[in-house]
């Protein structure tokens, strides 16, 4: 920065307004016109934002040290984050459903434009995330535009200040007077807690500096909490996602990046019964349209450590490492991770026994057992007897066009295409079963699949939690309270007192409740000769 002379000899930066010194104004033309009282903003101070607007850096920090943009930016943030709370996040959707579906079917045209324009999952989307970046940007830039011209002044503060610079504070006085006493004066302000300097005569009393950084606490506060925020976007700092498992099965444990195994040992569920031991339950049982209410439901779990390296296709070596019953609100704990009881399926299809038989002699020629999470594409029955599954729809319906296809993967409502083979049909007949429904393509088959049974298992839904970020946002949020607490209860209080050609001038300046120096003052300077300094505001 190029440096501009004062009066007084003082080399300030290009852009001061008030010398960082004597507090002279600087560039002030026109001598004979009234004089306004001085904007004491930042003291005066060269901000780079208001010096320099020429190169491409100068621009980019000018536009984002501007108080305006920063309030822009929060509230296009906020628009955007109340658009997130039209319809449910992806995150909230039943997990059975596919997103492209789920919001279509749920909130029709509304509901798929809500979709395909990304709005399903936008706290996690890029723009989303330029949003809160740039907050963060404009809140490191504004402070540091701000602060560092501001601490500089503050700390070169001279304690003899031009005359000018005391006749235009907002509280002034002036009193001829060969009475003065500042020693007085000096204990008085010291038994107010004003810390007090003096240099020939004259005296600057200052408290209470600390509460103008209350604003930049703040700011500091905000950083690390928006830092805080996009970090649960970094992968291994922050998991939030469902496991389901069924009973028996064995499933690698989302954001552990496959360390961390989970069995579900058994799910159980109780229920408060309509008895006399119950009776505080009663009224809640006769609401409830089953007669039944939840007493428990719990997983018995056990936590597996893979030991040895991932290999593709083959199955993992496992260590036991517990065994846990997790039930609502006493979660499994382990590493940086906890996995709480949420949900629960119960009787979810898992397998499905068919029988081919003639349909005239209803003679069977064997059975086969589908497994409905992992069917075979084809069951030998023996003696020239087998029979192909040509299609599997796990959850079926009916689309607009009337072909049949699959809401989702989870065997809810399953349908079956057979294709049955023969010693007597060679080249084979087509059969579609579903749920009590059995269609023949050409109507004239000698042979068919029947139902013969099911086999069900329960399911449990775990959340899988891991925040690796709660310290910055804790951290940030103390902060910001800090600067809150820091600008909200105290102010800076100055006091200047010079002696100038017989006449003693009297200043005072605050950032904020200026009714409360002005009675300070008047206390301090009750009791000696001087004129009790005037609001300059009021008169103006």
């Amino acid at each position: 920065m190029n440096n501009v002379m004062c009066e007084c000899g003082h080399a300030n930066p290009e852009g001061t307004l008030i010398c960082e010194s004597c507090g002279n104004p600087i560039g002030e033309k026109e001598k004979n016109e009234p004089k306004k009282l001085l904007d004491m903003k930042y003291e005066g101070s060269a901000r780079r934002s208001q010096t320099y607007k020429k190169t491409m850096v100068d621009k980019v920090w000018n536009f984002f040290s501007s108080v305006k943009v920063g309030v822009w930016l929060i509230v296009l943030t906020l628009l955007a984050s109340a658009l997130g709370t039209v319809f449910p996040q992806e995150m909230y959707i039943p997990p059975t459903s596919t997103a492209s579906q789920f919001y279509k079917d749920e909130y029709g045209f509304l509901g798929q434009l809500y979709y395909e324009l990304g709005f399903h999952n936008l706290y996690g989307s890029w723009w989303y995330m330029i949003l809160v970046a740039s907050i963060g940007i404009s809140l490191v830039i504004a402070s540091l535009d701000r602060f560092i011209p501001l601490y500089r002044a503050l700390k070169k503060q001279g304690v003899t200040r031009h005359e000018s610079f005391m006749k235009r504070q907002r509280l002034y006085s002036s009193t001829q007077t060969n009475d003065y006493e500042p020693l007085k004066i000096k204990e008085q302000l010291e038994a107010r807690r004003y810390r007090v300097r003096e240099e020939n005569g004259n005296l600057l009393a200052e408290k209470g500096r600390f509460s103008r950084w209350g604003p930049y606490v703040n700011h500091c506060g905000l950083i690390i909490f928006l830092f805080g925020a996009m970090l649960r976007f970094v992968p291994g700092m922050y998991v939030d996602e469902v496991l389901w498992v069924r009973e028996g099965e064995t499933a690698v444990i989302p954001g552990t990046e496959g360390q961390y195994y989970l069995e579900n040992k058994d799910f159980i569920m109780e229920v408060y019964e309509k008895d006399k031991e119950n009776k505080v339950f009663e009224d809640a049982i006769n609401r409830v349209g089953d007669g039944s209410v939840v007493k428990n439901f719990q997983s018995n779990v056990v936590l597996y450590e893979r030991t040895g390296e991932i290999v593709h296709g083959a199955e993992p070596e496992l260590k036991e490492v517990k065994k846990e019953e997790i039930r609502v609100n006493e979660p499994l704990k382990f590493d940086a991770f906890s996995l709480y009881q949420v949900d629960y399926k119960l009787n979810e299809l898992n397998k499905m026994k068919f029988s081919l038989i003639d349909k005239e002699t209803e003679e069977s020629f064997g059975d086969l057992t589908v497994d409905l999470l992992d069917p075979a594409k084809e069951y030998d029955l023996g003696n020239g007897y087998r029979v192909q599954l040509a299609t599997y729809l796990p959850d079926f319906y009916f689309d607009e066009d009337g072909v049949p296809d699959t809401k989702t993967r989870i065997p809810n409502n399953p349908a079956f295409v057979f294709k049955m083979f023969t010693p007597e049909t060679p080249e084979g007949e087509s059969s579609f079963v579903a749920i009590q429904q059995n269609i023949e393509p050409s109507g004239q088959n000698r042979y068919k699949m029947i139902f013969q049974g099911v086999e069900t298992k329960d399911l449990t839904a775990l959340t899988v939690r891991k925040d690796m970020t709660l310290w910055f946002l804790g951290i940030g949020g103390a902060i910001f309270m800090i600067g809150v607490i820091q600008g909200m209860y105290w102010n800076h209080r100055r006091i200047w007192i010079k002696n100038h050609d017989g006449h003693v001038l009297v200043a005072g300046h605050t950032n904020k409740n200026w009714y409360g120096l002005s009675q300070e003052m008047k206390k301090i300077l009750d009791d000696s000769p001087l004129n009790i300094p005037q609001d300059q505001n009021e008169k103006q």
